[in-house]
């Protein structure tokens, strides 16, 4: 009798750190187009073609990020990488998420204090954004087509979008009601709200599965937790005190140091929701910047690869150059910019190193993954909102007509991307080269 062979869907290898490496560092330097361009090219990257985490794992972590306070963007990067390559993973992936986009902001920041905006640079600029735009369309089609299953996750993602766009809900207030309606349907009605196991991806697809066993490192311990705190406690507090130490607690540096700690405390709702606080303080209270300086390095902040609130850097950087003393302009500017960068963004690992091992080991469970399905077809909506924004920003510039060029370039961007699957890099570095072609050598 003639045996016949089954197929056994045989997961992909596992990356080694130096393969990951080489894609956090690729990250670093396209994460343009805020949260919703930045989880738009993980997703596309990491699920859809490396096959790295599988959809319901990556909307787990995703979940979980969108509840912290912080970029959960740069949360997500250091979420996977640890669960790929355990507490290393994690540092680089974060580290290198930021990197790219802390030197170039330093380089802009120099730039405008010392000759102001230059006509490459906004035409540089001016390609990215209808790139990114083209990016941030094809995510909310992609996120959409996996999260929203029924018509009880439209309905969601639907009332998200209406709250946050027209009744300007708080996004918090959001991303709770949502958690908390998916909660009582896990129980109620689970055949409508569990659907990120039931869709999950086939054992042995991705390298990080549904079904998997636990890592090791992804079982939480008192230990781990420990070592967790002591040593981020040590890296957030140590430092502070040597400010202090060095230039005393009425410096610029110290109250940079505390101040953006706080920040990084207080960012729910993404960097929008923080940004008046930030510019408050900045503006009111320290006296480290003008308000247009604030205006100009959001718009610094908008074009750069990275987190929104990356515009941290910028306001250390001016803050310092205008109120240290005893160290020269450009010596204090570039400290003041990474004394902001690294009190805003340290938070983040331990959130992740904290608290993953335990969102870890919720997975399976009926309800609390009905409520995160819940919470992932309400982030649809506010991922909506985002990109209605930044299309209302790209082609409908301030006092201007309707961006044709733009337009077109989003267009083309977009068709490149989902039809004939465009690498996102290709994508940026061409939007950035037909806006410098467009507005320098047309002269449009």
């Amino acid at each position: 009798m003639e045996s016949k062979a089954v197929a056994v869907s045989q997961p992909p290898r596992p990356p080694t750190f130096k393969e990951a490496l080489r894609f956090w560092v690729k990250l670093g330097f396209i994460s343009f187009g805020g949260p919703t361009g930045q989880i738009a090219i993980m997703h596309t990257e990491l699920v859809e073609r490396k096959q790295w985490i599988s959809e319901e794992r990556f909307l787990h972590a995703l979940n979980y990020c969108m509840l912290l306070p912080g970029p959960e963007a740069q949360q997500l990067a250091i979420y996977i990488g640890w669960l790929l390559h355990r507490t290393w993973g994690g540092i680089v992936a974060g580290t290198l998420f930021v990197i790219p986009s802390f030197f170039i902001l330093i380089g802009l920041s120099w730039i405008y204090i010392s000759f102001g905006t230059t006509p490459v640079i906004s035409a540089l600029f001016y390609g990215l954004k209808a790139a990114v735009l083209a990016i941030v369309a094809a995510a909310v089609i992609r996120i959409g087509q996996k999260a929203l299953k029924n018509e009880v996750m439209v309905s969601l993602a639907s009332i998200a979008f209406v709250s946050i766009y027209f009744l300007n809900v708080p996004f918090p207030i959001i991303i709770l009601s949502a958690g908390l309606i998916g909660f009582a349907g896990g129980r109620l009605w689970p055949e409508k709200f569990y659907i990120i196991k039931q869709h999950g991806d086939s054992p042995g697809s991705t390298v990080i599965s549904d079904d998997g066993p636990s890592a090791e490192h992804t079982r939480p311990s008192l230990a781990h937790t420990m070592k967790v705190l002591s040593v981020c406690l040590a890296l957030w507090i140590g430092p502070l005190m040597l400010l202090a130490l060095w230039r005393g607690p009425s410096d610029v540096f110290f109250q940079q140091g505390t101040f953006f700690s706080k920040a990084a405390m207080v960012t729910f709702g993404g960097a929008y929701a923080v940004l008046p606080y930030i510019a408050q303080a900045g503006v009111e209270r320290y006296h480290w910047l003008q308000p247009g300086q604030m205006i100009d390095g959001l718009g610094l902040a908008e074009t750069t690869p990275g987190p929104l609130i990356m515009v941290v850097t910028f306001v250390g950087y001016v803050g310092a150059w205008t109120k240290a003393v005893g160290l020269s302009p450009e010596v204090a500017a570039i400290l003041g910019g990474f004394i902001a960068t690294y009190f805003t963004f340290l938070p983040c690992f331990l959130w992740i190193f904290l608290g993953a091992p335990y969102i870890e080991q919720t997975r399976g469970h009926i309800q609390l993954t009905a409520a995160l399905s819940a919470i992932t077809a309400a982030v649809v909506g506010v991922v909506l909102n985002l990109a209605v924004f930044f299309g209302e920003h790209v082609l409908f510039p301030a006092m201007a007509p309707f961006d044709w060029a733009a337009f077109i370039l989003a267009v083309v961007s977009f068709f490149g991307l989902w039809k004939f699957e465009w690498d996102v890099l290709y994508v940026v570095l061409g939007g950035a080269g037909v806006g410098v072609i467009y507005k320098l050598l047309i002269g449009a």
